[in-house]
């Protein structure tokens, strides 16, 4: 289920999410049918609240809805697939593979 709280910035290639002031982003490359995630970023002040995870989730629901397939470059979100592999069809063959997933 997508969060109606985060947006896709088409512009800029990047999902957000707007908190007290501050602005966690997923960063993405677009070459359909992949979405490649580059970064996902939290400001210091948003840390420790899940909001990682919160963006992942969606960015894996839109993905999802979108059929598109997911390239996790992005540290955190490889780390987030590993711990759940129930989303490795959303995932690139070639990336399960490297997941282990």
């Amino acid at each position: 289920m997508s969060d109606p709280e985060i947006r896709n910035n088409v512009e800029q290639s990047r999902y957000e999410l707007s908190i007290d002031g501050d602005v966690a982003v997923v960063t993405y490359n677009l070459s359909e049918p992949n979405l490649m995630i580059t970064e996902t970023l939290v400001p210091e002040r948003l840390e420790g609240r899940g909001i990682a995870s919160r963006l992942a989730k969606h960015v894996i629901a839109d993905a999802r809805e979108r059929g598109l397939l997911i390239l996790p470059v992005c540290p955190f979100f490889s780390a987030y697939l590993k711990k759940h592999p129930e989303h490795a069809e959303a995932v690139h063959p070639t990336y399960r593979g490297i997941l282990g997933i």
